[in-house]
């Protein structure tokens, strides 16, 4: 199958991660198919927000062969298999990022750029466990994302009126920054 070189921690974090996905496709009795390795490590190895089209395009460089269908499978194997999940910044596609054994995160999206910056903040995450106690809720999971204008873009955008509340943003994902508080 497919070798990538990487460092011995990645190495062992993408083994783990192999592993839990040749075990779902077991469980299913799936088989291991060069194309699903290749779909896999591709997405594994890229710690971007994902279309299916993006990772579509990057594995058919690899091997012309390869299916949107395919990618698209696969990419749901991925997910029910804890290693993705989707996410969605309001532009009408649907993204994936990794998931197995990575930190929560939220998302801020610039309605400018399009740059999407990754944050963690112990408050929020506290605050929404006190609201949720206060009303007996019990959360399984939850997904923050803010709409906005990154610092590049709320400079040049000054004097340029704002979007009104409670309008949907028209917005291009471009890319992705990762920040912790």
């Amino acid at each position: 199958m497919l070798e990538f070189p990487q460092m011995p921690q990645k190495a062992a974090k993408f083994q783990r991660e192999r592993d839990v996905f040749l075990e779902h496709i077991r469980r299913l009795g799936l088989r291991r198919t060069e194309q699903r390795d290749l779909i896999m490590e591709t997405f594994l190895r890229t710690e971007a927000h994902m279309t299916i089209e993006d990772l579509h395009d990057r594995v058919r460089r690899r091997d012309p062969s390869i299916g949107h269908t395919t990618v698209y499978r696969t990419l749901k194997l991925l997910t029910e298999a804890g290693l993705a999940r989707e996410v969605r910044f309001g532009d009408n596609k649907t993204y994936y990022e990794h998931h197995f054994e990575h930190e929560h995160h939220d998302h801020m999206i610039c309605t400018s750029c399009g740059l999407v910056i990754e944050f963690f903040s112990p408050e929020i995450e506290e605050l929404q466990d006190q609201t949720a106690a206060k009303f007996g809720f019990v959360p399984t999971h939850h997904s923050l994302r803010l709409w906005g204008l990154c610092e590049n873009c709320s400079i040049s955008a000054k004097d340029t009126p704002t979007v009104p509340s409670g309008a949907q943003p028209r917005l291009r994902v471009v890319k992705t920054a990762t920040h912790g508080t």
